[in-house]
């Protein structure tokens, strides 16, 4: 009885993928480690840099004219919006995203030559010494150094974490367990958002170094962390050939003895005619992987563009540009963070349920509606009274908290979901490089544009940013091909059914049989 019992539960197992072990569940959370650093540091920027404190020993001029403003509290309808234009400052946050864009490509290497866990190992070490540097900084250019230390961190850790992530989850699971780096990327931006509010409170003017060197927490969990995780299957084929090794670790990960079927799907991907090239980028570039590099260029840049950075890095700015005070701004954000951690943990529970389609579509029209309505509110009510009034900033702020919520269940985790399991095994390392790197220049220019846009466009940076949401929410639906509860190595065929690649594909396949 116990006997048929066991194989009814493998073969329930093997229909559906494998089944939700202690194992994985354990490796998934120690490796979303990486997406805890990465939200941490978003959050905690934008806070500092709403600190007298801070401002005053790295920033004079900015803090002089918060100072000037705060004194005169005339807001004149053009003053404060350009507070915080200052190149220096948008250095501080943009300059982690030059280093993470050039470690993420070196990263591929890693990643397809020794396996995820080196890259997340790496990743760690890295992060660890930024946030001892920032912590301990005395001067703008350790704060630079720091930052740049930061992006190596978030470069490896961004590029090998979702690989990582999505390999070692079954099929039907996938979304759900890939989906965690985005909520850990959230609970890293709310403990961030937490500690700077507390942090602000220190009367000595220090509380922004125990901000910045918090980071430390995390970045050693992550590093301790990586010595003791597994190498996914695919990995280990990848790297190393050993079916065997491959077939002991399916075994483990899946819960069940019966793994035939995606162990054959892993050994055919390792065996396609460009999989064991070392020229990863160069194979990427090859017609028959349009579709896939289209995606992994659209998906980052629409994910940056959809505006969530101005809420991200400038939020504790954009509520004091709304009229809160210090501590009222970092309270607000606070609040914002929380919206939107519950919404990417909803996320989670139904996106192997409804699909990613489903979820760009809901998003991508809250984030629309919610982007436009702020934008009106400010501009009557600059039109109006020259200031914004306190029922104003309350209402921008609960329209924010709609706005991140649509973020959160699906630009926030589908963007980091979607291009981790619609890349082949031969291209899958540099397609994820190319994607975080493409992530790392728009993250790049926006941190540099949105001060400077703010203070010439004011509330119609708003409708900017909306109008890329609509611009997204209509290409996914046309161009993305649903991806819910397909096995990894099998999501390529996918491209060939599709109404548009579907073409490209035919057009390919003739080519090369007319060369043949």
């Amino acid at each position: 009885m116990e006997e048929k019992e066991s194989r009814k539960g493998a073969m329930a197992a093997s229909e559906s993928g494998g089944k939700i072990t202690y194992f994985v569940v354990a490796s998934c959370v120690m490796a979303a480690m990486g997406g805890v650093i990465f939200g941490y540091d978003i959050g905690v920027s934008g806070g500092v840099m709403s600190m007298g404190p801070f401002l005053e020993i790295f920033f004079p001029k900015v803090y002089k004219l918060q100072e000037e403003d705060r004194i005169r509290r005339s807001h004149n309808n053009k003053n404060h919006y350009c507070l915080f234009n200052s190149q220096l400052l948008t250095s501080f946050t943009s300059s982690l995203y030059v280093s993470g864009f050039i470690a993420t490509l070196l990263a591929s290497s890693v990643t397809r030559s020794w396996g995820r866990k080196p890259s997340i190992f790496l990743g760690g070490v890295a992060f660890l010494a930024g946030s001892a540097l920032g912590g301990s900084a005395q001067n703008v250019a350790m704060l630079i150094i720091a930052r740049l230390l930061l992006g190596v961190g978030v470069g490896f850790a961004n590029q090998s974490v979702p690989l990582y992530l999505s390999e070692m989850a079954p099929a039907r699971y996938r979304g759900a367990i890939s989906n965690g780096f985005q909520l850990c990327i959230g609970i890293g931006f709310l403990t961030a958002n937490f500690t700077n509010y507390e942090t602000q409170k220190i009367k000595e003017g220090y509380g922004w170094r125990i901000s910045l060197a918090t980071a430390a927490v995390p970045a050693s969990i992550l590093t301790l962390g990586a010595l003791f995780l597994p190498e996914t299957p695919n990995s280990i084929i990848q790297t190393t050939g050993d079916v065997h090794k491959a077939e002991l670790m399916l075994r483990r990960i899946r819960g069940t003895n019966d793994v035939q079927d995606e162990l054959a799907d892993l050994v055919e991907a390792s065996s396609e005619p460009n999989s064991n090239a070392r020229h990863g980028f160069l194979n990427l570039l090859q017609t028959r992987y349009r579709p896939e590099l289209a995606m992994a260029f659209a998906i980052p840049f629409f994910q940056q563009v959809t505006g969530i950075n101005v809420v991200a890095f400038y939020a504790p700015v954009l509520f004091r540009t709304v009229g809160f005070g210090e501590s009222g701004s970092l309270m607000s954000t606070l609040v914002s963070g929380i919206v939107g951690t519950a919404s990417t943990f909803l996320s989670m529970l139904v996106v192997d349920r409804i699909g990613r389609k489903t979820l760009f579509l809901v998003g991508g029209l809250q984030m629309l509606a919610s982007q436009v309505i702020i934008g009106v509110i400010i501009m009557v009510a600059e039109a109006h009274d020259g200031v914004i009034g306190e029922r104003y900033g309350y209402a921008v702020v609960v329209l924010v908290c709609v706005y991140v919520a649509g973020f959160g269940w699906s630009w926030g985790p589908l963007g980091w979901l979607v291009p981790s399991e619609i890349f082949p095994l031969e291209i899958r390392s540099a397609a994820q490089s190319v994607t975080v790197a493409v992530s790392f220049v728009f993250t790049f220019a926006v941190a540099q544009s949105v001060p400077p846009m703010l203070c010439k466009f004011q509330a119609g940076i708003f409708f900017f940013y909306g109008g890329w949401v609509a611009v997204m929410t209509v290409a996914v639906q046309l161009f993305l091909p649903e991806t819910k509860n397909v096995p990894i190595e099998k999501v390529a065929g996918l491209w060939e059914k599709h109404w548009f690649w579907g073409k490209l594909t035919r057009k390919r396949d003739c080519q090369e049989t007319t060369s043949v």
